[in-house]
C-alpha cells in the first residue's frame, strides 16, 4: 500500500472574517506533539505548486497549513507565472495590507497549534511575499522558527530583526534582480549574532528557484535548500 499525505481545505476564523487554508497531514497521520509548518504562498495564491510543496513537507512528517492570503480580494485564486496571471498577481499583492496579512499568519499559526496539539512546535516557511511574512511572523513571536525563501521586502523591514528570538534560515539566489547582493548583505548584518540564524546564497539561482513550475527553477539550488531546510527544522522544532 502506498502512503500519501491526507490533504483538505479548512476554515480559519479571525475577528475580521474567515478564510480557507490548505491542510496537509503526514502519511502516517498526526502524532502527539507533531511539528507543524505554516506554509506561506507567493503572490500567485495557494495554487497547485504551493499545495504540492505543502504535501512535500507533509511527506517529510510535518502537519502543514497554507493560508489563502488573498481572501479579501479573490478567495482561493490560483494563478500561473506569466502574462495576465502575472499582472493579476501584482494587482492582488498591491491590494493586500501587510499588517492584515501578518494577522492572517498569526491566525493560521493559532489554528495549526490547535491541529498539532500541546507540545508541538511550528515554523513558518514562505516564498517571495510569503518569505517576508514568515520573517515577520518570527520577529513577532508567532512561530518557533522561520525559513524565508527569497523574501521580497525583508530588506525594508530590518528594524524588525531586533526582536528576533527564534532561529531563522534565509535562502537567496545570487542572480535575483529583485533582491540585490547589497540587500542580502544588509539582511545578513541585521541578523548577525542572532541564535540559530543562517543565510544561504545560491550562486547560479534566480528568484523563484524553488518553484519547479517556473522557468527560474534551479534543481540543484532547490535540492540543497530543501535539505538544509529539513535539517534546520528538525533541530529548531525538536
Amino acid at each position: 500500500m502506498t502512503l500519501t499525505p491526507d490533504s483538505r481545505w479548512i476554515r480559519v476564523d479571525t475577528a475580521g472574517g474567515s478564510f480557507d487554508a490548505y491542510l496537509s497531514l503526514p502519511p502516517a497521520g498526526k502524532q502527539p506533539g507533531s511539528p507543524g509548518i505554516v506554509l506561506v504562498q507567493e503572490i500567485f495564491g495557494v495554487n497547485a505548486h504551493i499545495r504540492a510543496v505543502a504535501d512535500q513537507y507533509a511527506a517529510d512528517g510535518y502537519v502543514v497549513l497554507s493560508p489563502d492570503l488573498f481572501w479579501r480580494s479573490q478567495p482561493r485564486v490560483e494563478l500561473g507565472y506569466d502574462g495576465p496571471d502575472w499582472e493579476r498577481a501584482m494587482v492582488l499583492r498591491k491590494a493586500v495590507n501587510l499588517e492584515d496579512a501578518v494577522a492572517d499568519i498569526g491566525a493560521t499559526a493559532a489554528a495549526l497549534r490547535n491541529e498539532i496539539g500541546e507540545g508541538g512546535k511550528l515554523a513558518a516557511v514562505g516564498y517571495c511575499f510569503g518569505g517576508l511574512l514568515s520573517y515577520l511572523a518570527a520577529a513577532r513571536g508567532m512561530v518557533d522558527a522561520a525559513v524565508p525563501y527569497y523574501g521580497g521586502g525583508i530588506q525594508n523591514q530590518l528594524h524588525e530583526a531586533a526582536a528576533l528570538n527564534v532561529p531563522v534560515q534565509f535562502h537567496y539566489g545570487a542572480l535575483d534582480a529583485h533582491i540585490t547582493p547589497e540587500d542580502v548583505e544588509n539582511v545578513r548584518q541585521a541578523v548577525a549574532g542572532k541564535r540559530g540564524t543562517e543565510v544561504f546564497v545560491y550562486d547560479q539561482a534566480d528568484h523563484g528557484f524553488n518553484c519547479w513550475s517556473r522557468a527560474s527553477y534551479h534543481q540543484r539550488a532547490a535540492a540543497l535548500a530543501h535539505g538544509r531546510t529539513l535539517t534546520f527544522l528538525a533541530n529548531a522544532l525538536s
